[in-house]
């Protein structure tokens, strides 16, 4: 009895220590936008007067869009902890609010080509004269209108087409997203799916007896994200991804077992302490990338999301085909040739080359229902191993200059020149 108690009180004492080096690391690494995409502490997390500040994008109408006549140079973090920052890329933005096209001014009266879509759409983590439609407006001696918007959904996509195309109207109209519209076509606040993104409100589409019916921002003021709690049941009633997505990764006691059951979400802390202490003691470990190495282990926790998502084509499919539906009549009513253009991101890529396109027969399911629509699978014509595709540093994930070129290319061919 005398040695069975000293072993009791240390086996408590070990337990005490993991659980609450266990919920230190979900804190410190499992909270935030860009954090381990994982687990998630909180439903309401509080957001400071000072980030709503810097939040300048705010939309009532759409929940964000690039603001017109801006010029923002963004570190592509193409450097280690204590060098000099000597890559930058530089986003423009004219007085519509599209990016820049240093190839070609505006043409007087119909353009050409006008792009609508998400972060792929804009060209995040290149230079404006590095966007695929740059290069495409080189091709073809155009102008060439970038209506993309970060984090973008089909949904936002076809609201901001909406409302600029008649200032911009052009004979051909293509809506560039990546496979992550499904799951950004049922979302309301991003938070609920992706953990951290807090300022992110927006509204959405619901099919209700085969229509679409259009779900308005429950936000329409800037200052009202500061109490988004107060809206909880109607973000929870219409954001699909509250019951399907956060709840289940929301993290309680004991936090020993939502942290250590993961040996990946293991490897993401320590690699982030490694990060954290390169750039406390301004060193770098020689023969370590710690931030390659976490950014490796955030594409294997991202497998779970991108199933996620490959089901959600098999089970709103037909929510997705009816936002393409109404971008295929607003192209009839306008008299221009609507492109629907699926891009890969990278954490789709690598799970696809093993496991096939994750959004099924989506194209030649659309070449049937809407023969007035032409589609390009972006993925067909893009070849080579798909990391050598994107970006090799900084935020990730985004094409490269190249690739942009290689897009280009194409769009020239099966769009303007079919």
């Amino acid at each position: 009895m005398v040695t069975v108690v000293p072993i009791a009180i240390a086996l408590i004492v070990v337990l005490v220590v993991v659980e609450l080096l266990s919920k230190r690391a979900l804190e410190r690494y499992g909270e935030g936008l860009g954090s381990m995409p994982t687990v998630v502490l909180e439903e309401f997390p509080g957001i400071s007067p000072g980030l709503l500040e810097k939040y300048t994008s705010f939309d009532p109408e759409l929940g964000w869009v690039p603001q017109p006549n801006q010029q923002k140079q963004k570190d592509t973090g193409d450097h280690l902890p204590g060098e000099e920052v000597e890559s930058v890329v530089t986003y423009s933005t004219d007085e519509y609010g599209s990016r820049v096209c240093p190839a070609a001014d505006r043409d007087s009266g119909r353009g050409a080509v006008s792009t609508y879509g998400d972060s792929y759409c804009f060209c995040r983590e290149v230079d404006d004269d590095e966007t695929f439609q740059n290069h495409l407006a080189e091709e073809i001696d155009s102008h060439v209108g970038n209506y993309g918007g970060g984090n973008y959904g089909l949904d936002q996509a076809l609201l901001r087409m909406k409302r600029q195309y008649p200032e911009d109207p052009t004979d051909h109209v293509c809506v560039v997203v990546t496979a992550s519209s499904i799951a950004r076509i049922l979302s309301v606040w991003k938070h609920y799916q992706e953990f951290g993104n807090v300022l992110a409100v927006k509204p959405r589409y619901e099919l209700n007896d085969g229509e679409l019916e259009l779900v308005e921002s429950p936000v329409d003021e800037k200052e009202d994200l500061l109490d988004l709690e107060s809206r909880a049941p109607f973000l929870r009633t219409h954001d699909h991804h509250y019951e399907n997505w956060f709840k289940p990764h929301l993290a309680s006691f004991p936090y020993a077992t939502d942290f250590l059951t993961s040996a990946d979400q293991i490897k993401y802390a320590l690699y982030g302490v490694g990060i954290d202490l390169e750039s406390e003691y301004d060193v770098s470990v020689p023969g370590i990338d710690f931030g390659a190495r976490q950014a490796a282990t955030n594409l294997r926790l991202e497998r779970s999301r991108v199933k996620y998502h490959e089901r959600l084509f098999d089970e709103k499919e037909d929510l997705l085909d009816a936002l393409i539906g109404e971008f295929v009549s607003y192209a009839e009513e306008h008299d221009f040739t609507p492109t629907f253009v699926m891009v890969q991101q990278l954490r789709y890529a690598t799970y696809e080359a093993e496991h096939g396109p994750i959004y099924g027969d989506l194209m030649d399911r659309l070449d049937e229902r809407y023969p007035e629509l032409e589609t390009i699978d972006m993925a067909e014509h893009l070849s080579g191993d798909p990391e050598s595709l994107y970006v090799q540093r900084g935020e990730g994930g985004h094409y490269s200059p190249e690739t942009n070129a290689r897009i280009a290319e194409v769009l020239a061919e099966e769009v303007v020149t079919d």
